[in-house]
């Protein structure tokens, strides 16, 4: 049976591309046999948390469009990128220039945003337009030392339409124009991962990664310490399979397959 798959107390689950597609009028779909592999895991006893780069709303509207999806999951659950930025923006005196998607916003209603000595950037969608890239480019440009915060490092994801891009590839050009070096506060940052590890009481060596991001999913995952397995759904493309640098412990077709394997070795 699959070694990869024994001695495990904890689960960390990505989101998007593992449990559901995003997208369409509904809010997009749930990938087949995903709601019934998260209550078998949660019936299971193993630790579980949803560990997404989501960024397109706050952590209570998107709990709350996964639950109309059929998912049993909570905002205690979810580890996001928001509120790490927000701690860190406190802790260290920051005032950000928010170029974050409209329902995002409210995250930072408890953060000092007046004449900004930092950008935050986050998966905008039609907010990527040349105007508002530019004035956080500006904000940037203008400081002596410029800070940039990325929720996150993506290159792309699924809807249920087709693959569109993600904020890594805004946070890429903003990190050119203005010579800085984004600080990435979600997935693949070590601390992500930490935190989520820390929220579960689960140590890096009896938990395991499930996401369909070879390189923010499996590759952060695996830089902490952690088994990582990658889905084939999602963005998963064969070519993952060829990559470079980062290899799975294993690959599934879809994490129903996961679920069936990690219990059995229970």
């Amino acid at each position: 049976m699959a070694g990869w798959a024994r001695a495990v107390r904890g689960l960390l689950l990505d989101v998007s591309g593992v449990l559901y597609d995003s997208g369409g009028e509904g809010g997009g779909a749930p990938i087949a046999g995903s709601a019934e592999a998260v209550r078998r895991i949660k019936a299971s006893g193993l630790k579980l948390r949803f560990c997404t780069n989501e960024t397109q709303a706050t952590r209570e509207k998107f709990v709350k469009k996964l639950q109309g999806l059929g998912f049993d999951i909570s905002v205690a659950e979810v580890t996001a990128p928001a509120p790490a930025a927000c701690r860190l923006l406190k802790e260290r005196g920051l005032r950000p220039h928010l170029l974050v998607h409209d329902d995002l916003v409210p995250e930072f209603a408890e953060v000092d945003r007046t004449n900004p000595n930092c950008v935050v950037i986050g998966d905008a969608a039609e907010k990527f337009s040349y105007a508002n890239l530019n004035e956080a480019f500006r904000v940037l440009i203008g400081l002596e030392k410029p800070v940039l915060i990325s929720l996150g490092k993506g290159r792309y994801y699924k809807e249920t339409d087709g693959l569109k891009l993600d904020v890594g590839a805004y946070m890429k050009a903003l990190e050119y124009a203005c010579d800085v070096q984004a600080e990435v506060v979600g997935k693949p940052a070590k601390a992500f991962f930490e935190s989520a590890l820390a929220e579960m009481g689960v140590p890096p060596e009896q938990a395991i990664m499930i996401g369909d991001d070879i390189v923010s999913d499996v590759g952060g995952a695996q830089q902490c310490g952690m088994r990582a397995v990658q889905v084939r759904t999602g963005k998963y493309r064969p070519s993952d399979e060829n990559h470079p640098q980062v290899k799975p412990d294993a690959y599934v077709n879809n994490l129903a397959e996961a679920v069936d394997m990690i219990l059995s070795q229970m």
